[in-house]
């Protein structure tokens, strides 16, 4: 048995901000998919999948006793008797929905009544999804809000405008132009939890929720509008500002090797870069109007191309 793939997703913009309820805009990243299969013999990587497995199927057993979702629970738990595992090339701990790959899988396998890509997508649709994988992805983060899962599934763009409207979107086709969005790689796992947690402290603090609600909000939501329209020009501008407010607000989130590099793709402007989900490890993301230059500067560095201006 070999599953559909559901590919990585990356939230262009919108990290920590839509835990409070500003806008958010995430897109499919194919380079990185994975499927359910089923195996006799198995490596350690996907005996340590299938153990997950199990644990993830007696979480689901108390999910499925409060009605928001029923699950055919015995086809799961036999599959998983079998030797079924998540056979996954997305990096875990960086970012790019690893287990909201595997929530999409598990959902398009096992749920009934689901939902699916071809219906006629209406906003109660799309919320009720993200209800659901909210509920199934906080097995692994302790909270999450669904959009990870739910970008993995539906496998395109969207645009959360907040906690409850979202929106398929599209986004401009790429250009053979000689600007990007890439991923840089910090060669460090972030864990998602601790980084949470530490957002929520900052929180207790007046000017930190200031500074969210006013400028972070109000950058991220030009970035999308301008990502969204073309506007090239004005999209550095706005991300050179969001950058800034992220390496002044965010420090904890960002690995220490990297705010050195940081300041100097706002001082040089050559590039820009951003949390690619909750930091502390994993992706950075970076915008560039000139990759080719970028990758120079970079060189140390590994970097992913993700899209082109």
């Amino acid at each position: 048995m070999k599953g559909p793939l559901f590919y990585a997703k990356i939230l262009l913009f919108g990290e920590y901000g839509i835990i409070k309820d500003s806008k958010g805009l995430a897109i499919p990243y194919n380079s990185y998919q994975g499927a359910l299969k089923v195996a006799e013999d198995l490596s350690d990587t996907a005996k340590k999948s299938n153990e997950n497995l199990q644990k993830f199927y007696q979480y689901l057993c108390e999910v499925d006793n409060k009605g928001l979702v029923h699950f055919r629970l015995e086809e799961l738990k036999t599959d998983i008797d079998k030797g079924m595992y998540f056979d996954s090339s997305i990096p875990q701990g960086y970012g790019v929905g690893s287990s909201g790959a595997l929530v999409a899988a598990i959902y398009d396998k096992y749920a009934d009544n689901k939902i699916t890509v071809l219906e006629n997508l209406t906003r109660d649709k799309l919320l009720k999804l993200k209800e659901i994988f909210s509920v199934m992805e906080s097995f692994f983060h302790g909270k999450s809000s669904g959009l990870d899962p739910l970008n993995s599934y539906l496998s395109i763009p969207i645009l959360i405008n907040s906690k409850d409207n979202l929106e398929a979107t599209g986004i401009p086709s790429q250009k053979e132009g000689k600007g990007a969005v890439f991923l840089l790689d910090s060669e460090q796992v972030g864990e998602t939890e601790p980084m949470v947690s530490i957002f929520m402290n900052k929180m207790k603090n007046e000017g930190f929720r200031r500074m969210l609600n006013e400028d972070f909000a109000n950058y991220t939501d030009a970035c999308i509008d301008d990502f969204l329209h073309g506007n090239i020009k004005s999209l550095f501008g706005n991300v050179k500002k969001l950058s800034k407010v992220v390496l002044t607000n965010f420090k904890p989130m960002i690995p220490k090797a990297f705010h050195q590099l940081w300041q100097q793709g706002i001082d040089t402007n050559a590039y820009y870069l951003k949390l690619c989900g909750s930091g502390g490890g994993g992706y950075i993301l970076g915008f560039t109007k000139d990759y080719k230059k970028a990758q120079e500067i970079l060189q140390d560095y590994k970097l992913e191309l993700v899209y082109r201006f």
